[in-house]
């Protein structure tokens, strides 16, 4: 190693310290998804990006989501896959498929990645422990008037009810890594597929984690000229929904997002997972790599 390189090192270590010296003892809580749970390279990176962070101090809660290995298998079996609203429709025989994939292939293959890299990650899902109870959820379309005219039954798919942090912080408490798959149940043990943005947004609030940060497949939130947004807050979000710079996907993240701030979260970033060390980037670095809600 050159000094050029030697003194390259050290000043991204140096940069690093305020932020570790800052994040240490504190929650993070990252959704998991996208392009970054499907590359091989970008899986391992992400694997020893969480140990990383584990190592100095600081005390990431993953929540992770799965829909194309669910649609893939879907395939496998003949079922073909329908959607509304970017939801899911899920029957009783599709919930057998998504409590298959989210809580054991995909949920053990994050687990098993992080602990290969030296952590020590437990996977559970909303039904363990109680962790996330769920509600149907209820899908209304509206008329030309803006009023109620169609009440759509998406099946097992469902919104958080309540979640019950004790488990979490039990395992954060013993140097556990969670990893978590959205599934939850209802009062009747019925299970529901549950969107993970908002899964992740829920849990950052309940835990009054310092940072959400959704890995997407996007660099952020783009104006209409294709330039990444940031610094953004409630007042900005609400005109730029307006005028339909915010659409379609990104609204349910930037949604858990600001609820997540709202509710005593430290703030949230939606950051690009296509880009190898993303979390590490948008933590650890002067310039991070997102849209910052705050």
């Amino acid at each position: 190693m050159n000094n050029t390189a030697a003194a390259n090192i050290a000043h991204i270590l140096t940069e690093a310290l305020p932020y570790i010296q800052r994040y240490s003892g504190k929650t993070i809580v990252i959704k998991y998804g996208g392009n970054a749970m499907t590359d091989e390279k970008l899986k391992e990176g992400f694997a020893r990006d969480i140990v990383l962070l584990k190592q100095v101090g600081i005390n990431p809660v993953i929540v992770h989501g799965g829909g194309p290995q669910i649609g893939n298998l879907l395939k496998q079996i003949g079922k073909e896959s329908h959607f509304i609203d970017g939801m899911r429709v899920t029957d009783t025989e599709t919930m057998d498929i998504v409590q298959m994939v989210l809580g054991g292939l995909v949920n053990k293959d994050i687990v098993s990645m992080i602990n290969h890299a030296g952590g020590r990650a437990i996977g559970l899902t909303g039904k363990d422990g109680n962790l996330i109870r769920a509600k149907k959820l209820v899908l209304t379309k509206k008329n030309q008037k803006n009023q109620p005219s169609e009440i759509i039954d998406l099946g097992h798919v469902g919104k958080v009810e309540r979640i019950d942090p004790s488990i979490i912080e039990m395992l954060v408490n013993k140097d556990f890594i969670p990893v978590i798959a959205p599934v939850g149940a209802g009062e009747r043990g019925t299970s529901y597929n549950i969107n993970a943005d908002t899964v992740a947004g829920e849990m950052a609030a309940i835990l009054k984690a310092d940072k959400l940060l959704l890995l997407t497949n996007t660099p952020g939130v783009l104006d209409k000229e294709g330039n990444l947004l940031t610094g953004l807050n409630k007042e900005l979000i609400k005109e730029l929904k307006e005028n339909g710079t915010i659409q379609g996907g990104m609204i349910p993240k930037i949604d858990c997002a600001l609820d997540a701030v709202e509710a005593g979260g430290g703030s949230a970033c939606i950051i690009d997972g296509r880009v190898e060390h993303a979390v590490l980037l948008e933590l650890l670095t002067d310039n991070g790599v997102g849209t910052l809600i705050s």
